[in-house]
């Protein structure tokens, strides 16, 4: 039976378009055939799906139409067995070739899959794969990045490759616009931008697509954003005009010759407003790369200008003087401008002053890249500098930002956890892996003794070689999630969860070998709950460890739940440190590897990524929602606190949060029994 959503029933059609009435009847059916057909028979019945879903979508509010049927249509398997099938791992760059795609089928099924999360992200259909709140972002960033379909007509190229079809994404975005508002669209935009930039990301290429869109509109006298759009300026001005002598875009060759000509104040006026643009956003302008390359030839004083540097960060720069000046030319270029930023955090650490840090950065200027490993780079960047540069910048922006590495769309978060986690705290270690790595197209690591080698371990848990990634996580990570995965092998008939022993392993000595896991791994039921709470408490809470920080980053691992609560997967996060927050409420700080760290957890457990202390990077929870979603922490048994203090009336606020979340269904019979007073019964 065909289902409707609440904002269209099979009547509500636009009043005179019978056309369109019939052909939703034809839907109708097709829908109804193809749900009822075995597997065999259901690709025509598919095909007849996509066929008049196409010329649904041609009729004005054809779009609202099949976004009321939506749920319907996915429920008889119109995603089933593509790349569309599990919406939470949708790419939003992707949609920018799938709905410009000569292929009129893959135009309808983008288009489907786009009005199927609209329903979503509005509350009109309850998805088990993607929350309501996770669907709007997704579309927020689908709008951000073709907003040239929401107000440009069908180019000439579209209309050669795509003819009538090309109209259909338009359509698309004009009910997308009408059902979120226009007014509200670019100002919605603005606000995600803002609030991924406070992230600090070190892949920035989706956050300067948007941009850019959002600067052809302004500049397009034909669309009027009226009101919205204010606080845009900032953002377009920080890529493409951030100071007096590149207010208006000239390029880069005439920047360069405007250089020649400025005086020590003229040129001290530009590296100030350069270094504020770049601290303000995270953005750094290609026009940066070239005053900082000009400024070799001048003082060490106007360079640290430029950079925007605090004492600590001059100081590394006149210790550091001909290495700083090396790595500007090997990695500083107008298309790798984030090494900038980079540069100017990694200063700032004064992690040079490691004794194998500088050497180790002479090492990575000179280092021989293997043919993989320029291939790779090519392939994922471009080659417009050389695989060299690429790799400098990645690595600048790693040990600059190592808060800002994510793990893209692949399951690799051990892999990210442990390079964010050796730039946060290993810096030299790191950079031998990179080192491994890109040269040799090998890393070894050693398991209880044992080397293990990326080249000649199985596969990994990726099934596909990752793209998405910064630099230097696309030539590491292949090797270290194929050496992860040897080590969970390697555990392999051991009772209980093989991270106990994997984890120390893994990310380093400094990994606690005190281990805890609350679930039990043989059934997936809970398991002694009251005591791995216990030790969480007397582990990490100040108020209970003897006020003793958190000395070095520990990995540890959480159940990640929707906006409704419900149980989504198991997730790799490092916890960074556990303090006080502006308003006296003790929270965990942590990191968490998964590109965008500003979640909804459902009942009321929203991850904070600014404005509760965080640092750059930084997501946190208060302390009793943090051990709500926390399975699995290490700890340093000889330092572990008083087990005792923590009050039953403070863990059974967690436990209750636990059992109304992902333990829901975790929860063994007698506990369950004991909860709901049904035991004896």
């Amino acid at each position: 039976m065909t289902t409707y959503g609440p904002t269209q029933d099979a009547s509500e059609t636009p009043a005179g378009n019978d056309k369109l009435v019939s052909l939703l009847a034809e839907l109708d059916k097709a829908i109804t055939l193809l749900t009822k057909s075995l597997k065999l028979t259901k690709p025509p019945k598919l095909q007849l799906v996509f066929d008049t879903a196409r010329r649904i979508l041609l009729q004005e509010g054809g779009a609202a139409a099949i976004e009321a049927r939506a749920q319907a249509l996915e429920e008889a398997g119109v995603f089933q067995g593509s790349d569309w099938e599990t919406p939470q791992y949708l790419i939003p760059s992707l949609t920018t070739h799938s709905l410009k795609s000569p292929d009129a089928t893959t135009v309808v099924i983008e288009v489907l899959s786009e009005l199927r999360l609209l329903a979503v992200a509005k509350g009109d259909y309850l998805h088990s794969l993607i929350s309501s709140e996770q669907a709007h972002h997704y579309l927020t960033q689908v709008i951000a990045l073709n907003l040239s379909l929401l107000f440009g007509t069908p180019s000439e190229a579209e209309r050669e490759t795509q003819g009538r079809v090309a109209q259909i994404p338009r359509n698309l975005f004009h009910h997308m616009a009408n059902r979120i508002g226009y007014e509200h669209i670019i100002d919605r935009l603005i606000d995600e931008i803002w609030r991924i930039l406070q992230q600090r990301p070190i892949l920035v290429e989706p956050v300067k697509q948007m941009i850019i869109q959002i600067a052809i509109c302004q500049s397009n006298p034909d669309i009027d954003l009226g009101v919205s759009g204010q606080g845009a300026d900032r953002l377009v001005s920080s890529l493409f005009g951030p100071t007096q002598a590149c207010r208006e875009d000239p390029g880069v060759e005439i920047y360069r010759e405007r250089l020649l000509s400025m005086d020590a104040s003229a040129l001290q006026s530009e590296a100030t407003g350069f270094a504020r643009a770049m601290h303000d956003t995270g953005l750094v302008s290609p026009y940066h790369t070239v005053l900082l390359r000009h400024l070799l030839d001048h003082s060490d004083h106007l360079l640290a200008e430029a950079l925007g540097l605090s004492s600590t960060g001059r100081d590394c720069l006149l210790c550091y003087h001909e290495l700083v000046h090396a790595l500007i030319r090997a990695g500083v270029h107008p298309t790798t401008p984030q090494a900038v930023y980079g540069l100017t955090l990694t200063l700032e650490r004064g992690i040079f002053y490691q004794p194998p840090v500088a050497p180790a950065m002479w090492r990575q200027l000179g280092l021989s890249l293997s043919e993989w490993s320029q291939a790779r780079l090519n392939l994922a960047f471009g080659n417009s500098v050389s695989p060299r540069a690429r790799l400098v910048e990645g690595v600048l922006c790693v040990l600059g930002l190592p808060l800002g590495v994510g793990q893209g769309n692949n399951p690799t978060c051990q892999s990210a956890r442990a390079l964010s986690m050796w730039a946060y705290n290993d810096p030299d270690y790191l950079l031998q892996m990179v080192a491994w790595a890109a040269r040799d197209d090998d890393i070894i690591m050693h398991f209880e003794g044992m080397p293990l080698s990326s080249m000649a371990s199985q596969s990994g848990v990726a099934t596909e070689l990752p793209m998405d990634l910064d630099p230097v996580s696309l030539i590491v990570v292949p090797h270290l999630d194929r050496i992860y995965a040897e080590m969970v092998r390697r555990c392999s008939g051991r009772e209980g969860d093989p991270h106990r022993w994997v984890n120390p392993e893994f990310h380093g000595w400094w990994s606690g070998r005190g281990f805890r896991i609350n679930v039990d791994v043989a059934t997936g039921q809970l398991d002694e709950l009251d005591a791995f709470l216990r030790h969480f408490y007397a582990s990490y809470h100040p108020y209970y460890n003897g006020n003793q920080p958190l000395i070095h980053p520990q990995p540890a691992g959480v159940a990640i739940t929707d906006s409704a609560a419900r149980f989504i997967g198991w997730h790799a996060i490092t916890v960074l440190r556990v303090t006080l927050d502006p308003d006296d409420v003790m929270r965990v700080y942590f990191f968490n590897p998964n590109n965008d760290s500003g979640q909804d957890w459902g009942n009321g457990v929203r991850v904070s990524t600014a404005r509760h202390g965080e640092r750059f990077g930084e997501s946190s929870l208060p302390f009793e929602e943090f051990a709500s979603r926390l399975y699995i922490f290490h700890y340093d048994p000889l330092e572990r606190g008083e087990l005792a203090e923590i009050t039953q009336e403070e863990l059974d606020r967690v436990i209750g949060h636990i059992h109304g979340s992902w333990g829901t269904n975790r929860i063994p019979p007698s506990k369950f029994q004991a909860s709901t007073g049904l035991e004896g019964t």
